[in-house]
């Protein structure tokens, strides 16, 4: 009867012991282009509808306590850190909470407080994304070398502190004795660093190189990107130190990462740009705390970047008398004008097929463009090649910009050049129509700034603009036809 108790005993104990281990570890599968979780390998992701794109991962079973236990931990740090914050949250009335808000902080950069909406918000997470070589990490190095008054702690996961110095080296600014360079990879090592160094602004280069001991499985993963942005997001909420992550993108152009990222973080900031070009834009994608239609415009030079200013007089060629397929537009990106180059190139068919390419535009908006000017105008194209390209590598969204489109492609299918000193803007609908944009005052004015002598406008914008007086000649035009008719006779 002892030996039977015994064997049971035993018995149980390696029934537990088993039940035990399979706790420890956990098989998931998750789609490394969306994020999407499984419990088993599937060909297709349900998600996003990509084929073979699931990839097996560990996690640690007990992953939900220790999780809490370093969320905790992470909060205290934070709590310590922040000063002025309160300790405990509860639930407030509405009418309750303060209407005041916290001075933003001054990047000392006109372009990027622009996209930022007025500057950096305390306590907020950024999120910079862009292809490899754009200039992420030089642009942020040389934000904070130009911040002396702010103690900014900088993490590298990429680069060693010899690269970084030899960088800062490069870039022209004044005696910054706060900048402290740390090389870590380890989340529960930086946030030591942090207790210690005490910063006012912390910069993650990149979210894709920190790991956390919570998941098992490799830096940049899914589940890796996912808890440590959630761990800063709360370290950076609960201390009011703003955080900025560096990003990176994959293949399709979108940031690299579960598409949580994105929602986690409070403002997300894309820097584009062509690498065979100098110039840099700096657009806002998401932004909790001001405009996503704002733009910011880099020069990379040897030095670093230089702000662009007044972008119309480096976008403009400055001398294309005489040649066909070019028109100037203005066009408007969040408060800003400015006067961009639209190239057209139209020739026949090679390989009977015709091509429809465009760079810097939308596609889709390019062959409807072209369907109106066949089918309103009467010139056909159905046959011919159309190329189209903004200048400078600039990517244009605003609907303004589609009468210059259509000038442009007739330009080059005529090989007759507009005359020098013409711009336009104005909307084209499915029947021909010029629709009116926003903002004429300022584009007109940017315009005559520009020394520029005639403009075509839409008809209904003339309305608004009775009893001001400008240098320049408004041609106001209802139809695409009167437009055409006025540049080419």
């Amino acid at each position: 009867m002892a030996a039977k108790v015994r064997i049971n005993f035993v018995i149980s104990k390696n029934i537990r012991t088993f039940v035990l281990n399979m706790a420890k570890d956990k098989i998931m599968y998750v789609c490394s282009n969306c994020g999407q979780e499984a419990q088993k390998w599937v060909g297709k992701c349900p998600n996003c509808g990509q084929w073979n794109t699931f990839k097996e991962i560990r996690v640690a079973g007990d992953t939900a306590s220790t999780k809490a236990r370093n969320a905790a931990s992470a909060s205290t740090r934070a709590g310590e850190i922040g000063r002025g914050m309160r300790n405990a949250s509860r639930p407030m009335l509405l009418r309750e909470i303060s209407t005041h808000e916290d001075p933003r902080i001054d990047m000392h950069d006109a372009e990027l407080n622009r996209v930022l909406g007025g500057g950096l918000v305390p306590g907020s997470i950024i999120l910079l994304g862009g292809e490899p070589g754009i200039g992420k990490s030089t642009l942020t190095l040389q934000t904070i070398l130009q911040m002396p008054e702010r103690n900014i702690l900088y993490v590298s996961g990429e680069e060693s502190a010899h690269q970084l110095k030899m960088r800062s080296e490069r870039i022209p600014h004044t005696d910054n004795d706060n900048v402290h360079i740390l090389c870590e990879t380890s989340l529960e090592r930086i946030f030591e660093h942090i207790k210690e160094v005490n910063p006012q602004i912390v910069v993650i280069d990149s979210i894709q190189t920190i790991s956390t001991e919570d998941v098992e499985t490799s830096p940049g993963s899914v589940t890796q990107v996912r808890e440590c942005a959630s761990a800063l997001l709360r370290f950076a909420k609960t201390s009011g130190v703003p955080v900025i992550l560096i990003g990176h993108i994959n293949k399709e152009g979108t940031l690299a990462g579960p598409k949580i990222l994105e929602h986690i973080v409070d403002t997300v900031i894309q820097f584009e740009g062509d690498q065979h070009y100098m110039y840099r834009i700096l657009r806002s994608i998401k932004n909790r705390f001001g405009s996503t239609s704002e733009l910011g415009i880099y020069e990379m030079q040897q030095t670093g970047l230089r702000q662009v200013s007044n972008p119309s007089e480096l976008l403009l060629t400055q001398d294309h008398e005489g040649l066909s397929g070019i028109a100037i537009s203005s066009a408007v990106e969040g408060v800003r004008p400015f006067l961009v180059e639209t190239q057209a190139l139209v020739s026949s068919a090679a390989y009977g097929t015709p091509q429809r390419t465009a760079t810097g535009f939308d596609q889709r908006r390019l062959n409807m463009l072209l369907a109106v000017l066949e089918k309103r105008v009467g010139f056909k194209l159905m046959q011919k090649d159309v190329f189209l390209n903004i200048a400078g590598g600039l990517r244009v969204t605003d609907l303004a910009m589609d009468l210059s489109v259509i000038a442009a492609v007739l330009s080059s299918n005529v090989d007759t050049a507009i005359e020098a000193g013409w711009c336009m803007a104005g909307e084209v609908g499915l029947s021909g129509e010029v629709r009116p944009v926003n903002r004429i005052e300022q584009r007109i004015s940017e315009a005559e700034k520009l020394g520029f002598s005639h403009m075509i406008i839409p008809k209904y914008n003339l309305a608004g603009l009775k009893g001001k007086k400008y240098n320049i000649e408004l041609i106001p035009v209802k139809k695409v036809e009167e437009a055409l008719r006025a540049l080419f006779g």
